[in-house]
């Protein structure tokens, strides 16, 4: 189903109106029997499956694609160094423990471990910059639901972050203290 609006028109079903008190349209009962179903594939008769409209935006193919998406890529994490406090001070702490994790005496799961929860952070946290900055684009003006979509990426960089003192507490940490005796 499409749920974009058109000018002056309500929608009266929906994600939109879930839970809300608009009456929905009853289907009319028919006295007469229902005639046997037609197969027909999905994009006839379900609107949810059929093909959508031409982008403009998505109409390379291909090797072409995958350059756009590397230079886009790219663009990211530029933006990110560049504008996103938490993101460089989480990109320094990667800078150390990256070749910390591949260099100590563990195995290689310990490895892949030390190295994947650093670079978790990395994630979550360009993810939560892109929440915020898409919060920021609809309206600077405070409202709940943004600070709470804020609140929420937060929560999930701090989560994170657990995840990977504690990996490297339990993993790297007894390495090092051996290391010291």
């Amino acid at each position: 189903m499409s749920y974009a609006l058109q000018a002056g028109s309500i929608p009266t079903d929906g994600p939109f109106l879930r839970n809300h008190s608009v009456p929905h349209p009853k289907p009319e009962i028919s006295e007469t029997p229902a005639a046997a179903p037609v197969n027909r594939p999905a994009a006839q008769t379900d609107p949810e499956f059929a093909p959508l409209p031409f982008n403009p935006y998505k109409g390379n193919r291909g090797v072409t694609r995958a350059w756009h998406a590397l230079k886009n890529s790219i663009n990211g994490f530029v933006v990110a160094i560049r504008e996103e406090s938490a993101f460089r001070q989480e990109l320094t702490l990667a800078a150390v423990l990256v070749p910390g994790g591949v260099l100590l005496p563990v195995p290689p799961v310990y490895h892949v471990l030390l190295v994947g929860t650093v670079l978790l952070v990395l994630i979550v946290e360009l993810l939560n910059s892109s929440v915020e900055a898409a919060i920021d684009r609809i309206s600077l003006e405070r409202h709940e639901l943004s600070k709470r979509a804020k609140d929420f990426g937060s929560a999930a960089v701090t989560v994170a972050l657990l995840i990977c003192a504690l990996t490297w507490g339990w993993l790297a940490v007894p390495v090092m203290v051996n290391w010291l005796r």
